[in-house]
């Protein structure tokens, strides 16, 4: 496009050049004709009326050349005027692909930049404040993938037509790329409740059923707002504290929106600290596998434990899992996360007593990955962790994504030995249409009901519940959150046959465990020493159990 508006710029000159000889020999051939013709008619008239000598035959063929040069001129000048038409549109096409999205009509994020300092600096001239949103769709790339580019670019088309309905009469309407959109207008910095008027109805109008190519469609949309003075110094501060607005509206539960305040930008600089130490992280080992005791409610005994993830931060201590486990599903680094976590816990638990497993939790984001059984068998086989001393945990809504890959994946694990259980049930769809499709061992009760039980009614009725079905499907049911012995006591009651929480003691260390275990005799004879785990994640050869992960909840 720059290079085709380079062209147009540099063929003006010749084209001035040119409009100026046809000019020049039109007003020569004029002349000409005016003093030839006038010469010419009045000797013809002579000839034909008083008899005189003819018009000299020269001039006569001069006067014709000249009616030739006339008439050439005419339509040279015609045909100029054609093609300065045609290079004019031309170019106005060009400036307004270079300013516009295609798509919609509106500006691009260029052009959002230029006009928006105007419209910026307007707001302090006129004593005004500019609002600037940014709104990004929830869950679109789900419409594209589904239904194809087709039916996508048809519902941001019908999305664009309601952000414009939605503005005032004077204001900046723009696509940024994807399915992300950015408005701007004037308001009364006294009533900012205008702004918040437009932004909920946005909310609202986004929530309600789209038709597209035949289709009804169902999304959402995050928005953030900022205001111009409010600590922004330009139009490209403003974009930026609305755009940090708008992430704060959709790490809150998307469908929502949300103002700018300066709180979201320490938040988002721990953020991306956190996000770049944990790429580093990761490969160094500063996160380490911690294990929660898993106990038989029947005994008493221990019977295994689930493998957790903690950050040993140099700096910052150890790190909240509820912080960088979320960093590390949306960066991708989830899935090298929990390899190393697993590798660790394994080697480190392999000379343990067999009669204890290991429980490893799946994140939904690992879940879409059609070589994770290969993976996690593969660090079996390195670390030489028994398969069926490990139990793998899944999360019911993990599987909505895609139940044929999940059934494949659990498929290959359980063909090598390795248990399989529905983590959290109770919190999402609980459907037994899950249960029948994957061949689950186990039931996981999710802790917040199970911390109620003996204040809650709903919560009772519900661990009693889920312990009934597990029962009825002979599927053995573990209780999370185990705090006191009240609640301990409830669940044995209620025929739950595993319990694990802080009741039992705090996640332990790869050391702690071990000196847990050699207490209780559950070591191996051949591990009368610790071990050293390598940089690699693997310890000493000796044989016995393993497994591990990251939990999201910690």
């Amino acid at each position: 496009m720059a290079a085709e508006l380079s062209e147009h710029k540099e063929d003006k000159p010749r084209e001035e050049s040119s409009d100026l000889i046809t000019g020049a020999f039109s007003v020569a051939a004029i002349l000409m004709f005016i003093g030839i013709g006038s010469s010419v008619l009045s000797t013809s008239l002579q000839y034909y009326f008083q008899g005189g000598a003819p018009a000299d035959r020269s001039l006569v063929i001069a006067l014709l050349l000249n009616v030739a040069l006339i008439l050439f001129g005419w339509r040279r000048h015609a045909a100029l005027r054609d093609e300065v038409k045609i290079r004019a549109e031309a170019e106005e096409r060009a400036n307004l692909l270079a300013s516009r999205d295609p798509l919609t009509g509106f500006y691009n994020r260029r052009s959002l930049s230029e006009e928006g300092a105007s419209m910026f600096a307007r707001a302090a001239r006129r004593r005004k404040a500019m609002a600037l949103m940014m709104l990004d769709l929830d869950h679109f790339k789900t419409i594209n993938d589904m239904h194809g580019h087709a039916v996508g670019d048809a519902l941001l088309c019908a999305v664009a037509r309601e952000i414009a309905d939605a503005m005032p009469p004077v204001a900046l309407t723009a696509r940024l790329g994807g399915d992300e959109f950015s408005c701007g207008f004037l308001f009364d910095p006294s009533e900012p409740g205008v702004v918040e008027r437009i932004a909920e109805r946005l909310v609202s109008r986004m929530a309600q059923p789209f038709e597209a190519e035949g289709l009804r469609l169902h999304i959402s949309c995050s928005l953030g707002i900022a205001r111009s003075d409010f600590d922004c110094s330009s139009i490209d501060s403003l974009m930026r504290s609305a755009d940090i607005a708008m992430y704060a509206a959709k790490k809150s539960g998307r469908n929502r929106f949300a103002w700018f305040d300066n709180s979201m930008e320490r938040e988002l600089q721990l953020r991306n600290e956190l996000e770049n130490g944990l790429r580093a992280a990761i490969p160094n080992h500063q996160i380490v596998p911690y294990f929660e005791q898993q106990i038989d409610l029947a005994t008493g005994r221990l019977d295994g434990f689930e493998v957790l993830a903690r950050w040993e931060h140099p700096i910052r201590g150890t790190v909240n899992p509820e912080l960088f486990i979320p960093i590390a599903e949306e960066t991708g680094l989830i899935g090298d996360l929990s390899q190393s976590i697993m590798r660790q816990a394994f080697a480190a638990a392999r000379d343990w007593d067999p009669s204890l497993s290991l429980s490893v939790n799946i994140s939904p984001w690992q879940l879409r990955d059609a070589w994770l059984a290969q993976k996690i068998i593969k660090l079996l086989t390195e670390t030489g962790f028994p398969a069926n001393r490990l139990e793998v945990e899944i999360t019911e809504s993990s599987l909505f994504d895609n139940l044929a890959l999940a059934q494949s994946i659990v498929g290959s694990l359980k063909n090598q030995g390795v248990r399989i259980a529905l983590d959290d049930f109770g919190t999402g769809y609980s459907s037994l249409a899950h249960l029948r499709a994957l061949p689950f061992d186990r039931i996981k009760i999710d802790k917040s009901f199970v911390q109620s039980i003996n204040e809650s009614a709903d919560s009772a009725a519900i661990v009693n519940a889920i312990a009934r079905l597990g029962e009825s499907l002979n599927l053995p049911v573990t209780a999370e959150g185990i705090e006191n012995a009240a609640i301990e006591e409830r669940l044995r009651a209620i025929g739950c046959s595993k319990a694990q929480g802080w009741h039992y003691g705090r996640p332990l260390s790869v050391m702690d465990a071990r000196r847990l275990l050699a207490e209780r005799r559950l070591l191996t004879a051949q591990s009368a020493q610790p071990q050293r785990i390598s940089e690699e994640g693997q310890a000493p050869a000796t044989g016995g159990p393993t497994a591990t992960s990251q939990r999201l909840a910690g």
